[in-house]
């Protein structure tokens, strides 16, 4: 006979083959069944929390839904921010856990439903005679919701017996939505005449476009109505145009980009929440343009919306296309050449700093440039929280939305950027994952630096862009004359941290020290170690995605 944790196991795998966690008293049970299972690969953390970060980054890097699992108590707390995370950014995973036992709370239970549900997160308790039952179902509302969901085994009931396990049972996500109606199909019609006879057409797309599989109907729209592309932050590479992509919208793209997009007569937004920050705070389109917003999202998401259709992006595309290319629309429309008549490479220059910042530290923007040039091709970035996030994102190029992962800025987090590596690497195995993080995160993280250089190996590298300084608040409310003193960190010598676990590290203070990211690029990945590179940089230089935070936030600035 099996146990309820055997069930538990038993019907996770057909769904799931990762599982990261830290074992407990109340798991313990369930990280046996699936070592002796073996179908589903139990990958340990050294934080609970880390758990949750490198399921979540397993499925943004296009590996497939993932678990957690973490005790009862003190390990479940532990997950919250990470929790709380891939709510907001709609990452679906399992997080099993153990609970109270059936008989009542304990002196240390916390109610651990209502503090699931607190942060986002449904919970489904299994019992003995359902515990398989209850794995699909928790599966299927991940899968159809786009959300963690939490998995709960009460103490007392683990270890029980529960008979023979079941067959798998089969869970379905939800297909993609349909502008089916009447009110859709004129919709529909509608927003294709608008891009047939607009003078400057843009098609804007995030990771919702992506999730569908937009991103080759979304190529053929633009092509037939000549517009200029753009993406958010979570949608880069999605186009498959460069010539005529515009990058990324909002505080990450280049200037001169973001003029061409101000110049936007019609934008058609596909998959996009349209946040404060592509938006640039309403600045994004000019005052007299005809948005137009198509996502799975009941009702638009932003004021300047005009126009909304709700459906999936790849099947509102293709029904936009078809209305544009059909005779009707093409007889007095064509594309007016916008998109040809622009300069989109020198759109896209941004500065390139200096070898150093005034300070004598390093110039974060001509790191940047110089680590682009050495990176390996095949890549996947992930990112922590903070000021630095600009760098990586404004220098960095990847080929498509899943390899750039950006684990905190949802939920405004720092401090999730390590666990982030080993979920990452086991998604895309064939690439190299590089982490972009913080001296503040990263030491916040620091519990799964281990786990980073142990899974990763030589497929992984980390940038600590070291300031001395929670550098967000530096430039937020330094700037603001209050006492810089809590903003400032004491120089940390992460090289040597890395070193301690097993990692390759050097310290970085010229652009010349940036050379042994060349020879370790170079060297077989089956030779090389995890490398790390402590950037000191100047904390003086402020990234200008910042720049449109502090004049929302000044007060000075708001009044002007």
């Amino acid at each position: 006979m099996a146990s309820v944790s055997a069930h538990v196991a038993a019907s996770l795998s057909p769904h799931i083959r990762h599982v990261f966690g830290v074992m407990g008293n109340g798991n313990a049970h369930l990280l046996d069944a699936i070592e002796r299972g073996g179908d589903v690969t139990f990958t340990a953390m050294r934080h609970e929390a880390g758990g949750v970060v490198a399921a979540d980054a397993h499925y943004r890097a296009g590996g497939g839904i993932a678990a957690a699992t973490a005790t009862y108590g003190a390990g479940f707390t532990n997950t919250l921010t990470a929790l709380a995370e891939a709510a907001q950014a709609r990452v679906p995973l399992v997080l099993v856990v153990g609970d109270e036992p059936t008989s009542g709370p304990r002196p240390w239970d916390v109610d651990q439903i209502a503090l699931a549900s607190a942060v986002g997160a449904r919970t489904y308790t299994v019992g003995r005679a359902d515990a398989a039952a209850t794995t699909a179902i928790a599966i299927e509302h991940a899968l159809s919701f786009s959300v963690p969901v939490v998995l709960a085994i009460p103490y007392d009931v683990g270890s029980r017996d529960a008979g023979p396990i079941p067959s798998p049972i089969a869970t379905a996500a939800a297909g993609p939505l349909h502008p089916a109606s009447a009110f859709a199909a004129a919709t529909v019609s509608e927003i294709a005449a608008a891009l047939a006879a607009a003078q400057r057409p843009l098609l804007l797309a995030g990771r919702g476009a992506w999730l569908a599989g937009a991103g080759d109907a979304l190529g053929r729209l633009a092509d037939a109505t000549g517009a200029l592309t753009v993406t958010t932050a979570l949608g880069r590479g999605l186009f498959p145009r460069t010539e005529y992509d515009l990058g990324v919208a909002g505080g990450f793209g280049a200037d001169g980009a973001m003029e061409l997009v101000r110049q936007a007569d019609v934008a058609v937004v596909f998959g996009a929440s349209l946040n404060q920050f592509t938006m640039r705070f309403g600045e994004l389109f000019a005052p007299g343009s005809t948005i137009v917003q198509v996502d799975t999202a009941p009702a638009a998401t932003h004021p300047h919306v005009g126009r909304f259709l709700r459906a999936d992006a790849a099947v509102a595309a293709e029904a936009i296309l078809a209305e544009v290319v059909a005779p009707a629309i093409t007889q007095d429309a064509s594309p007016r050449g916008w998109r040809e008549s622009v300069d989109v490479a020198a759109a896209h220059r941004r500065a390139s700093g200096d070898d150093r910042a005034p300070d004598g530290r390093l110039d974060p923007r001509s790191a940047a440039i110089r680590i682009a040039e050495l990176l390996p091709d095949d890549r996947v970035v992930v990112s922590d929280g903070g000021h630095f996030i600009g760098w990586a994102n404004m220098y960095w190029p990847v080929a498509s939305p899943e390899r750039m992962i950006m684990i905190g800025t949802a939920y405004q987090s720092i401090g999730l950027g390590f666990p982030s590596v080993p979920g990452a690497a086991l998604a895309r195995p064939e690439s190299t994952v590089v982490l972009t993080s913080g001296d503040g995160g990263g030491l916040m993280a620091l519990a799964d630096l281990e786990s980073a250089v142990r899974v990763a190996r030589g497929r992984g590298l980390a940038v600590i862009w070291n300031d001395r300084a929670y550098g967000a608040e530096i430039h937020l409310y330094g700037v603001q004359g209050l006492a810089p003193e809590p903003m400032l960190i004491p120089e940390v010598d992460f090289a040597g941290l890395a070193r301690a676990v097993g990692a390759e590290a050097v310290v970085v203070r010229t652009l010349d020290d940036l050379d042994v990211l060349a020879r370790w690029r170079d060297q077989p990945v089956a030779e090389r170690p995890f490398l790390l590179l402590d950037l000191r940089i100047s904390a003086d230089v402020r990234a200008p995605y910042q720049e449109e935070i502090l004049r929302i936030n000044t007060p000075a600035a708001r009044r002007s």
